[in-house]
């Protein structure tokens, strides 16, 4: 299920390492990119490096390591056609539920292109559509919205149509997107203003990678795409385990960083000082300090306060002060979304996803041939994914190997507690942890978010084990 960076992977791995088998990549959207099909806002791009957010077989070529949104969507398009993979995709075809029969060893689905209602069976059900709602973002309810005579849009909605060029604009919020659009806007804007309730951890990063740039001038495309993608692994990991350990002056040297690029009259105690510790949320990246410079520019600035209400002409936030505005953006985050927003059953009795354990970050316990592909929120998705489609093949082929159609992770009573599947404290995090899978207190139940554990856990040892149970038809 899904089209975008999991799919596609799913789909590479599974002509290469499983060629004897048929399957189809469903999209319930009209186009493959998943993210980067939907996301349209001026500026979008990503917030990781693509030597990392790039497939491990597909090198990223260009000079550019923090990517725009069509750069990206065309990267997923070209490996798409260089494996032959638009043949495997049925794309307006929107899956509504799953129930695994125990007695077919079938997953029957429920699925719809447009009006039309479709079944189909698989062996396999294998969830590549990401983590978040694609239609409903969160969106909060603000006093006196109503009231407001100017455009509101919610970033995950926005569209082409929209005029701001000499406007001016309110974004709400001050997340990965908010930073993104708000320098981006303000080229042609009147004025921007970022409005946030609390500050979050922004760095900035060369948009380019000098040490690439060299490398590609005397060696091979491939092993230095190799290079740089691991030379970026080992720098994540180490400054991921620098923050955890060393929170108090990792804060200050991003806080100093901050203060070189917007110099030492800029509060930045106020509107650059989160209450948290790095890596609590996510740390916003800026590519060449294109945020910094934007304020530096007086095109746009920042605003910490709360919001009052919605004026007929902008914002009035509660310390009094009125921010004008003829557009507001409302880039207030996401909503998680489990199990890609289908409704999965076991023999028609509904599966609830907070009641079970995670089995290796990738499948459930009690849920026969059934995986997920659920990236990192500490280093680029798709390092996670590409590891959750090579484990799903090797599972895939072990069970052909033994003879058995039906594999399933066994409840583990023992490694149940009350463990979040994810340890971070942003907002879409908080709000919908409670719908995700739990992960349990030792291996494989453990959700480590950490890529060198994984690539040992996942790709080196032996797929066998005792939580895993392999057997044909219960019902026989």
């Amino acid at each position: 299920m899904g089209a975008g960076i999991s799919g596609i992977a799913a789909g590479y791995n599974l002509k290469k390492s499983c060629p004897s088998k048929s399957f189809v990549i469903l999209e319930g959207r009209d186009n493959i990119g998943g993210t980067w099909d939907l996301f349209n806002y001026p500026g979008v791009r990503s917030d990781s490096d693509m030597h990392t957010l790039g497939y491990r077989f597909k090198p990223w070529i260009h000079d550019k390591s923090i990517a725009d949104g069509s750069s990206i969507l065309e990267y997923l398009e070209e490996t798409i056609a260089e494996n032959d993979l638009m043949k495997n995709i049925l794309l307006k075809n929107k899956v509504s539920a799953a129930n695994w029969s125990s007695e077919r060893s079938l997953w029957e689905l429920e699925i719809y292109e447009g009006s039309l209602h479709k079944k189909m069976t698989c062996n396999f059900l294998f969830l590549c559509g990401g983590y978040y709602s694609y239609t409903k973002p969160h969106m909060p309810h603000f006093k006196n919205q109503e009231n407001f005579q100017g455009q509101i849009i919610h970033p995950q909605f926005w569209n082409k149509s929209i005029d701001y060029e000499n406007k001016k604009i309110a974004v709400i919020g001050s997340g990965a997107t908010a930073v993104t659009i708000v320098p981006e806007i303000a080229k042609k804007a009147e004025h921007v203003v970022m409005i946030q309730r609390s500050p979050t951890y922004v760095v900035s990063r060369p948009s380019e990678d000098a040490i690439n740039k060299f490398l590609r001038k005397f060696l091979p495309v491939k092993l230095t795409y190799f290079l740089i993608r691991w030379k970026n692994i080992l720098f994540q990991s180490w400054t991921f385990f620098i923050a955890r350990k060393y929170p108090e002056a990792t804060k200050n040297r991003i806080l100093e960083m901050i203060r070189d690029e917007l110099g030492a009259n800029y509060d930045i105690e106020k509107h650059f000082t989160p209450s948290y510790k790095p890596w609590d949320q996510r740390v916003c990246l800026v590519p060449d300090g294109d945020l910094f410079q934007s304020i530096k520019d007086k095109k746009s600035s920042v605003v910490t306060d709360t919001i009052d209400e919605f004026l007929s002409d902008g914002i009035l936030l509660n310390s009094g002060k009125k921010i004008e505005a003829d557009i507001i953006v409302t880039a207030t985050g996401i909503e998680l979304n489990s199990l890609n927003g289908i409704d999965v059953a076991i023999d028609n009795v509904k599966v609830f996803p907070n009641k079970r354990l995670t089995y290796k970050g990738m499948m459930l316990s009690g849920v026969p041939n059934f995986a997920m592909s659920f990236g990192y929120v500490n280093a680029s998705w798709t390092l996670r994914a590409d590891l959750t489609c090579e484990y799903v093949c090797r599972l895939i082929n072990l069970m052909d190997k033994k003879g058995m159609s039906c594999c399933e992770p066994i409840d583990d009573k023992e490694a149940h507690g009350d463990d979040r599947l994810i340890d971070f404290t942003s907002g879409y995090f908080e709000r919908g942890l409670s719908q995700m899978p739990k992960q349990g207190n030792k291996a494989p139940w453990k959700n480590y978010q950490n890529y060198l554990k994984d690539i040992f856990a996942v790709r080196i040892f032996s797929i066998k084990d005792s939580n895993l149970s392999f057997y044909n038809n219960k019902q026989n």
